[in-house]
């Protein structure tokens, strides 16, 4: 297995770095698969299976990204590579070698030490004709072929709303305020553009209501059934892990929608030119 890339644009290693940083902020474990054409960056933790804990998707092509890129998968057949990482290490080093700082250049090689890491080295700016690198290795672990099925791309829920987000910044302000009186906030959104965050506790009701959001168009949702435009859609979800998606507008999406399977899960996308956030958030039982 052979993994190398270069990026030189500045904007694309500022942008990488944000999403690093942001899947950092959300698991202490991740997976990062490569392929020919993308990367990509999986939480499962149960929640690719809508189970009891959040789950996140993350596509980054490739080609957006990386000036220079090689790969060699486990096989021809099988040309891929899976590697479990620490996320906030990756983040830290990245941190650490100031990378967001004008540096002329971020190299990304799969090597092998004591054990298999993944190198990171940055050519950095320097007041002498000398240019100065920095290097740094983050420990990964190889995940076997026979492993791969449970990092499989989750399907699309059967939602009964899908809306467009309004403004993260000014949702995560909103949203910010709220946990201080709950744990678990209320997201509801219906098919004639209306989105509400709430919560209720024995002392107060709380909601914010936002109206005329576009909303998008999926095929799978054209079934010729009549349906209620204003009908709630409704799920209570843990209010930190919903911050926590939030935290993805570092990375200045130009769309953020939700869709919600009532009393189910809600799922999330975050989209930006070559790259999709998609995250999944199971409702809380007994709430």
């Amino acid at each position: 297995m052979k993994f190398r890339g270069k990026m030189t644009e500045g904007g694309c290693i500022k942008q990488f770095i944000n999403i690093v940083n942001t899947i950092a902020r959300m698991s202490k474990t991740c997976v990062m698969r490569i392929t020919k054409e993308r990367i990509y960056f999986i939480i499962s933790e149960g929640g690719l299976s809508l189970g009891n804990a959040p789950g996140l998707w993350a596509e980054l092509d490739q080609g957006h990204f990386f000036n220079e890129y090689h790969m060699e998968g486990v096989s021809e057949e099988n040309n891929e590579i899976f590697l479990e990482l620490q996320p906030d290490k990756f983040s830290k080093v990245l941190s650490s070698l100031k990378v967001s700082q004008a540096a002329r250049s971020l190299k990304i090689k799969l090597t092998r030490r004591h054990t298999p890491c993944l190198t990171l080295e940055a050519d950095l700016p320097t007041l002498s004709i000398h240019a100065r690198s920095v290097v740094h290795d983050v420990p990964v672990q190889l995940i076997p072929r026979r492993q791969w099925q449970m990092y499989s791309e989750p399907e699309m829920p059967d939602f009964g709303a899908s809306i467009y987000l309004p403004p993260l910044r000014q949702l995560k302000h909103i949203v910010e305020r709220m946990k201080s009186l709950s744990s678990h906030i209320c997201v509801s959104a219906n098919r004639s553009g209306k989105f509400i965050v709430s919560v209720t506790t024995d002392d107060v009701d709380v909601s914010t209501h936002f109206k005329h959001l576009s909303m998008p168009v999926w095929d799978s949702q054209d079934n010729g059934e009549a349906v209620d435009l204003e009908e709630l859609h409704s799920a209570t979800v843990d209010i930190k892990k919903f911050s926590l998606f939030l935290q993805g507008e570092q990375i200045n999406p130009t769309k953020a929608i939700c869709n919600i399977v009532s009393g189910h899960v809600i799922q999330m996308f975050l989209l930006h030119d070559d790259v999709t956030l998609q995250y999944f958030l199971p409702a809380a039982a007994n709430v």
